[in-house]
């Protein structure tokens, strides 16, 4: 199952979740994330994933257009209001669902305010994940394409 995870600027919310799946969905997925404004990887998104054992120093910020000419994804969710908004269909996209997440590199204050605010959204993130992951959406998405494909040919 191919999931692109979408985001403003691809640099905290959206490399998480790609981040976690990655993680904890196993060889079920190829997981990918972008923004339709990239910027880099957050600094604080690579130390609270840090902390909970999941590497993003290595990743890199992607924009949409990257995506263009690859396979269809099965599933988009947007992570960001302002991503909904911006790309409510995306090309190519089999399901696009939405889960909207405040941005923690919008919260000013201290660094351990900045800090507790990213953790509070990858814990949130988490939490969507372990939810998703339960409901074995691959197995769902299968039976969606064939039950699709069956109607295609009648």
């Amino acid at each position: 199952m191919r999931v692109l995870f979408l985001c403003t600027h691809n640099s905290s919310r959206s490399q998480m979740a790609e981040g976690f799946l990655r993680s904890r969905g196993g060889d079920a997925y190829e997981v990918f994330s972008a923004g339709m404004q990239p910027r880099s990887v957050h600094p604080l998104a690579i130390q609270v994933m840090q902390e909970i054992g999941i590497d993003l120093s290595s990743r890199r910020a992607k924009g949409i257009e990257e995506f263009a000419a690859m396979a269809p994804m099965d599933l988009v969710i947007t992570v960001c209001d302002e991503a909904a908004e911006a790309c409510p269909f995306f090309p190519n996209a089999r399901h696009q669902v939405h889960w909207g997440f405040i941005d923690p590199s919008q919260v000013t204050g201290s660094e351990q305010e900045r800090l507790a605010a990213f953790r509070h959204v990858r814990d949130l993130i988490a939490a969507k994940i372990n939810q998703f992951l339960a409901r074995n959406p691959s197995q769902s998405l299968e039976q969606l394409h064939a039950a699709g494909k069956a109607e295609e040919r009648s």
